[in-house]
Protein backbone atom coordinates (compact mmCIF):
# COMPACT_ATOMS: atom_id res chain seq x y z
CA UNK A 1 0.00 0.00 0.00
CA UNK A 2 1.56 3.74 -1.16
CA UNK A 3 2.90 5.37 1.86
CA UNK A 4 1.33 9.40 1.21
CA UNK A 5 2.20 12.33 3.12
CA UNK A 6 0.50 14.58 1.40
CA UNK A 7 -3.14 14.47 -0.24
CA UNK A 8 -5.03 16.37 -3.92
CA UNK A 9 -8.24 17.10 -2.55
CA UNK A 10 -10.71 17.32 -5.75
CA UNK A 11 -13.92 18.76 -6.34
CA UNK A 12 -15.67 17.17 -8.57
CA UNK A 13 -18.61 18.91 -10.18
CA UNK A 14 -17.70 21.56 -12.76
CA UNK A 15 -13.83 20.44 -11.85
CA UNK A 16 -13.55 17.25 -13.36
CA UNK A 17 -16.96 16.88 -14.99
CA UNK A 18 -19.32 19.24 -16.68
CA UNK A 19 -22.22 17.32 -14.80
CA UNK A 20 -23.77 18.47 -11.64
CA UNK A 21 -26.14 17.17 -9.00
CA UNK A 22 -29.22 17.70 -11.18
CA UNK A 23 -27.64 15.98 -13.81
CA UNK A 24 -27.45 12.75 -11.57
CA UNK A 25 -31.05 13.12 -10.46
CA UNK A 26 -32.76 13.60 -13.91
CA UNK A 27 -30.92 10.16 -14.51
CA UNK A 28 -32.64 8.06 -11.35
CA UNK A 29 -35.81 9.72 -12.10
CA UNK A 30 -36.21 8.66 -15.37
CA UNK A 31 -34.92 5.39 -15.05
CA UNK A 32 -36.92 4.68 -11.80
CA UNK A 33 -39.08 2.33 -13.20
CA UNK A 34 -42.54 3.88 -13.22
CA UNK A 35 -44.11 6.13 -15.68
CA UNK A 36 -45.87 7.61 -13.43
CA UNK A 37 -43.61 7.92 -10.13
CA UNK A 38 -40.66 9.58 -12.64
CA UNK A 39 -43.74 12.12 -14.40
CA UNK A 40 -44.41 13.12 -10.92
CA UNK A 41 -40.88 13.87 -9.54
CA UNK A 42 -40.25 15.70 -12.76
CA UNK A 43 -43.01 18.41 -12.49
CA UNK A 44 -41.50 18.15 -8.52
CA UNK A 45 -37.65 19.06 -10.18
CA UNK A 46 -39.53 21.71 -12.64
CA UNK A 47 -41.16 23.33 -9.76
CA UNK A 48 -38.50 23.68 -7.46
CA UNK A 49 -35.80 24.71 -10.01
CA UNK A 50 -35.90 28.52 -9.51
CA UNK A 51 -35.60 27.93 -5.74
CA UNK A 52 -32.77 25.20 -5.77
CA UNK A 53 -31.04 28.28 -8.88
CA UNK A 54 -31.59 31.34 -5.96
CA UNK A 55 -30.71 28.79 -2.70
CA UNK A 56 -27.15 27.30 -4.78
CA UNK A 57 -26.01 30.97 -5.23
CA UNK A 58 -26.75 32.61 -1.62
CA UNK A 59 -26.31 29.50 0.19
CA UNK A 60 -24.79 25.87 -0.61
CA UNK A 61 -25.75 24.22 2.50
CA UNK A 62 -29.73 25.16 2.53
CA UNK A 63 -29.54 24.24 -1.67
CA UNK A 64 -28.18 20.62 -0.01
CA UNK A 65 -30.42 20.15 2.42
CA UNK A 66 -33.68 21.35 0.09
CA UNK A 67 -32.28 19.03 -3.05
CA UNK A 68 -31.63 16.23 -1.43
CA UNK A 69 -35.65 16.03 -0.21
CA UNK A 70 -36.30 14.94 -3.68
CA UNK A 71 -34.48 11.48 -3.09
CA UNK A 72 -37.75 11.16 -0.28
CA UNK A 73 -38.98 7.92 -1.01
CA UNK A 74 -36.15 6.49 -3.89
CA UNK A 75 -35.10 2.77 -2.81
CA UNK A 76 -31.34 2.50 -1.99
CA UNK A 77 -30.70 -0.79 -3.95
CA UNK A 78 -32.09 0.77 -6.92
CA UNK A 79 -29.70 4.08 -6.61
CA UNK A 80 -26.83 1.61 -6.73
CA UNK A 81 -27.87 -0.44 -9.40
CA UNK A 82 -28.45 2.71 -11.38
CA UNK A 83 -25.14 4.27 -10.31
CA UNK A 84 -23.15 1.95 -12.45
CA UNK A 85 -25.48 2.95 -15.31
CA UNK A 86 -25.01 7.18 -14.85
CA UNK A 87 -21.25 6.57 -14.60
CA UNK A 88 -21.22 5.18 -17.94
CA UNK A 89 -23.70 6.92 -19.88
CA UNK A 90 -23.53 10.38 -18.41
CA UNK A 91 -20.32 11.11 -15.82
CA UNK A 92 -17.62 9.42 -17.97
CA UNK A 93 -18.45 10.80 -21.17
CA UNK A 94 -18.91 14.31 -19.04
CA UNK A 95 -14.84 14.24 -18.06
CA UNK A 96 -13.12 17.38 -18.79
CA UNK A 97 -10.82 16.63 -21.49
CA UNK A 98 -7.66 17.70 -19.25
CA UNK A 99 -9.18 15.39 -15.94
CA UNK A 100 -6.90 12.59 -16.26
CA UNK A 101 -3.53 14.47 -16.77
CA UNK A 102 -3.72 16.85 -13.65
CA UNK A 103 -4.98 13.20 -11.46
CA UNK A 104 -1.88 11.39 -13.15
CA UNK A 105 0.49 14.79 -12.30
CA UNK A 106 -0.95 14.65 -8.60
CA UNK A 107 -0.07 10.81 -8.58
CA UNK A 108 3.22 11.29 -9.71
CA UNK A 109 3.51 14.04 -7.57
CA UNK A 110 3.35 11.68 -4.67
CA UNK A 111 -0.64 12.86 -3.86
CA UNK A 112 -3.53 10.57 -2.42
CA UNK A 113 -5.86 11.31 -4.56
CA UNK A 114 -9.59 12.50 -2.92
CA UNK A 115 -12.79 12.78 -4.50
CA UNK A 116 -14.35 16.01 -1.84
CA UNK A 117 -18.02 16.70 -3.24
CA UNK A 118 -21.66 17.63 -2.41
CA UNK A 119 -22.62 15.22 -4.63
CA UNK A 120 -23.71 11.50 -3.11
CA UNK A 121 -21.64 9.04 -2.34
CA UNK A 122 -23.71 6.64 -4.43
CA UNK A 123 -23.42 8.62 -7.70
CA UNK A 124 -19.21 9.06 -6.91
CA UNK A 125 -17.98 5.91 -5.86
CA UNK A 126 -18.34 4.92 -9.71
CA UNK A 127 -16.71 7.37 -11.55
CA UNK A 128 -13.99 7.47 -8.92
CA UNK A 129 -13.49 3.99 -9.48
CA UNK A 130 -13.01 4.72 -13.20
CA UNK A 131 -10.70 7.94 -12.49
CA UNK A 132 -8.70 5.96 -9.71
CA UNK A 133 -9.38 8.11 -6.88
CA UNK A 134 -7.79 6.42 -3.24
CA UNK A 135 -10.80 7.84 -1.60
CA UNK A 136 -13.97 9.70 -1.25
CA UNK A 137 -15.39 12.31 0.83
CA UNK A 138 -19.26 13.00 0.02
CA UNK A 139 -22.46 13.31 1.29
CA UNK A 140 -24.76 10.44 2.67
CA UNK A 141 -28.63 10.19 2.21
CA UNK A 142 -30.42 8.86 5.34
CA UNK A 143 -32.11 5.65 4.54
CA UNK A 144 -34.69 3.72 6.79
CA UNK A 145 -35.67 0.09 5.63
CA UNK A 146 -33.88 1.26 2.55
CA UNK A 147 -35.64 4.03 1.29
CA UNK A 148 -34.35 7.43 1.20
CA UNK A 149 -35.85 9.93 3.89
CA UNK A 150 -34.64 12.57 2.06
CA UNK A 151 -32.29 13.91 4.40
CA UNK A 152 -28.12 14.29 4.25
CA UNK A 153 -26.36 12.47 7.20
CA UNK A 154 -24.57 15.41 8.75
CA UNK A 155 -22.40 17.12 8.09
CA UNK A 156 -23.29 18.29 4.76
CA UNK A 157 -20.28 17.89 2.58
CA UNK A 158 -20.10 21.99 1.55
CA UNK A 159 -18.29 25.13 2.35
CA UNK A 160 -16.54 25.55 5.29
CA UNK A 161 -17.74 21.72 6.17
CA UNK A 162 -15.37 20.68 3.38
CA UNK A 163 -12.34 22.38 4.63
CA UNK A 164 -12.89 20.79 8.02
CA UNK A 165 -13.07 17.19 6.51
CA UNK A 166 -10.14 17.16 4.76
CA UNK A 167 -8.23 18.87 8.01
CA UNK A 168 -9.59 15.99 9.55
CA UNK A 169 -9.01 13.54 7.16
CA UNK A 170 -5.54 14.84 7.02
CA UNK A 171 -5.03 14.72 10.42
CA UNK A 172 -6.47 10.38 10.96
CA UNK A 173 -4.52 9.44 7.37
CA UNK A 174 -1.28 11.18 8.33
CA UNK A 175 -1.05 14.01 5.64
CA UNK A 176 0.42 17.17 5.71
CA UNK A 177 -1.76 19.92 5.28
CA UNK A 178 0.33 22.27 3.94
CA UNK A 179 2.04 19.94 1.48
CA UNK A 180 -1.52 18.85 0.60
CA UNK A 181 -3.35 20.47 -3.00
CA UNK A 182 -7.30 21.38 -3.24
CA UNK A 183 -9.17 21.88 -6.70
CA UNK A 184 -12.33 23.96 -7.40
CA UNK A 185 -14.08 25.64 -10.23
CA UNK A 186 -16.15 27.67 -7.27
CA UNK A 187 -15.96 30.37 -4.63
CA UNK A 188 -18.53 28.41 -2.42
CA UNK A 189 -15.61 26.57 -2.10
CA UNK A 190 -13.21 29.13 -1.08
CA UNK A 191 -12.57 27.35 2.28
CA UNK A 192 -11.33 23.96 0.85
CA UNK A 193 -9.13 25.59 -1.06
CA UNK A 194 -7.63 28.12 1.92
CA UNK A 195 -7.39 25.21 4.03
CA UNK A 196 -4.60 23.43 2.11
CA UNK A 197 -0.71 24.75 1.13
CA UNK A 198 -0.82 24.27 -2.57
CA UNK A 199 -4.40 25.54 -3.83
CA UNK A 200 -5.81 25.53 -7.49
CA UNK A 201 -8.40 27.36 -9.11
CA UNK A 202 -9.99 24.48 -12.23
CA UNK A 203 -12.36 26.21 -14.64
CA UNK A 204 -12.63 28.69 -12.18
CA UNK A 205 -16.32 30.59 -11.88
CA UNK A 206 -16.03 34.42 -12.19
CA UNK A 207 -15.39 35.31 -8.21
CA UNK A 208 -12.85 32.30 -8.21
CA UNK A 209 -10.46 33.67 -10.50
CA UNK A 210 -10.56 36.80 -9.52
CA UNK A 211 -9.69 35.34 -5.71
CA UNK A 212 -7.22 33.48 -6.91
CA UNK A 213 -5.75 36.41 -8.84
CA UNK A 214 -5.53 38.35 -5.87
CA UNK A 215 -4.07 35.56 -3.55
CA UNK A 216 -1.54 33.97 -7.05
CA UNK A 217 -3.11 30.65 -7.09
CA UNK A 218 -2.95 28.22 -10.08
CA UNK A 219 -5.65 28.87 -12.35
CA UNK A 220 -6.09 25.58 -14.77
CA UNK A 221 -8.18 24.91 -17.47
CA UNK A 222 -9.11 21.31 -18.17
CA UNK A 223 -11.59 21.93 -20.91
Amino acid sequence: MPSWDRGAFFDVDGTLVTTNVVDAYAHYVFNRGTVLGALGRIAHGIAMAPAWAVTDSLNRKVFNELFYRSYKGLSEDRLIELSEELAEKVLIPAIYPGAKDILDECRRAGCKIVFCTGAIDITMRPLARYLGADDLIANQLQFVEGFATGKVIPPIVEGAHKARRIRDYCVANGLKLDLSHAYSDSLSDYPMLAVVGRPNAVNPDRQLRSHARAYEWPILDLR
